[in-house]
């Protein structure tokens, strides 16, 4: 046990070392104020414009996207999740509640909500891609494999430290996220009603289950959904690390895939199949706030499960490789 947690002290502090985790930390102390002044710019132009009347802001909303369900030039695909958009802003104006009220917390949680099929993602693969890659590559992994230590134990000390990085990722995220916006929004929402529950249903919406949870307890799922997501790129890039010899291929290929999950969420309403692709279950929290799945048939319980069997394929894959194929050549 003590020799384990040697090596993950080990690992922890030659990644630690690459100053990786630094470089992140300074992206988002510069990403995260320019979301912030373009956040304050929004709310000050809404603010102009309806006198500070959010629910004459939500009826325009409502409005606009009901016109464009009479257009032909919009596919039937987007209509059906400009519908459902509709029926969950009429819900909030009925209740007479305000889902974007401007503050720290708000600000948070949508700023997640964006981040966790892209930015998140990369930001971990900055860290995941060359766990194993990079140190064949300059040849100490040779030095490390002389030592009378089994493999399994060498690539679990990899595994243990990839997922102390992650979980430091997204709590720094989310933390500078509260900080930084707070200056300008205020540090009060914590406990502000979101709905959560809806439940899309091809153009439909299902409120039968809906019911209010503080911000606070919204941002704790949130934030869970989230790592879990993060979590499974993580692994999969580890996978990727055993199996390929180049940091740049390693990398690239992670990257491709990543992007390549974005899109496909925007264009697969009409390949079925593209369901079973992780890349395309990754935006979890999606299903907190009812958003359309992007594709029919997807829910909550289904992503977790794909992200899951993935997540398992890549460590099992990874130790059997590890074990087994011959790296000292």
């Amino acid at each position: 046990m003590a020799n384990l947690l040697a090596l993950i002290q080990n690992e922890t502090l030659k990644v630690w070392k690459k100053k990786r985790f630094a470089v992140v930390v300074l992206i988002l102390l510069i990403l995260i104020p320019v979301f912030v002044y373009a956040q304050m710019k929004v709310a000050q132009n809404s603010a102009d414009k309806f006198r500070t009347d959010w629910r004459a802001e939500l009826q325009s909303r409502i409005t606009d996207n009901t016109n464009a369900l009479s257009s032909d030039r919009i596919p039937e695909e987007w209509k059906q999740w400009r519908k459902a958009i509709v029926q969950q802003l009429q819900y909030y104006l009925d209740h007479d509640i305000n889902p974007e009220s401007p503050n720290a917390v708000t600000f948070t949680r949508r700023f997640m909500d964006n981040a966790v099929s892209l930015f998140i993602p990369l930001m971990v693969l900055a860290i995941a891609s060359d766990l194993v890659s990079s140190e064949r590559s300059t040849g100490t992994i040779k030095m490390l494999l002389t030592r009378p230590v089994r493999r399994w134990r060498i690539l679990f000390s990899k595994l243990a430290t990839l997922t102390l990085y992650v979980s430091l990722i997204l709590v720094t995220t989310i933390a500078l996220c509260y900080v930084i916006s707070g200056l300008v929004f205020g540090y009060g929402g914590w406990g502000e009603p979101v709905f959560v529950g809806f439940r899309v249903e091809g153009a439909e919406v299902d409120t039968t289950n809906v019911h209010a949870v503080t911000q606070g307890v919204y941002v704790l799922m949130q934030a869970g959904l989230i790592w879990f997501a993060a979590m499974v790129v993580a692994l999969i890039a580890l996978m990727i690390s055993v199996l390929v010899r180049s940091t740049a291929a390693s990398f690239v290929t992670m990257m491709a895939a990543i992007i390549s999950g974005t899109l496909l969420a925007n264009m697969a309403s009409s390949w079925k199949t593209a369901k079973y692709l992780f890349n395309v279950n990754l935006e979890l929290s999606a299903y907190l706030r009812g958003t359309p799945p992007p594709v029919e048939g997807m829910s909550l319980g289904f992503s977790l499960a794909v992200l899951g069997i993935w997540g398992l394929a890549a460590v099992i894959v990874s130790f059997s490789v590890f074990t087994k194929q011959d790296i000292l050549n």
